[in-house]
């Protein structure tokens, strides 16, 4: 799975409804409205490097009122799942 961080500037009047357009596309597991340089940030899983120029530019860019999107692919997921995991390695409860 590949997983690319996506952050979109919008319209800033139509925030929520883009965030909610955006979510609804297939390949976009997540919507964050955010503070900062930009207004929203998705999250999109896919199984093909391929697909995320399906997901990015062919769907995501195409929602009226994203004016203009910036993608990080993701290397490698930590999360507090797995550092628990990684510390318990060799211990017996």
């Amino acid at each position: 799975m590949i997983t690319s961080i996506v952050l979109i500037r919008t319209s800033t009047d139509r925030i929520p409804e883009i965030a909610r357009q955006i979510a609804e596309l297939d390949g976009v597991s997540e919507v964050y409205s955010v503070t900062g340089a930009h207004d929203l940030i998705a999250i999109v899983r896919v199984a093909r490097h391929d697909d995320l120029a399906e997901v990015i530019p062919g769907r995501i860019s195409k929602v009226p009122g994203v004016e203009s999107t910036e993608t990080h692919i993701a290397f490698r997921a930590y999360s507090q799942h797995d550092l628990e995991a990684a510390f318990a390695i060799g211990l017996d409860s």
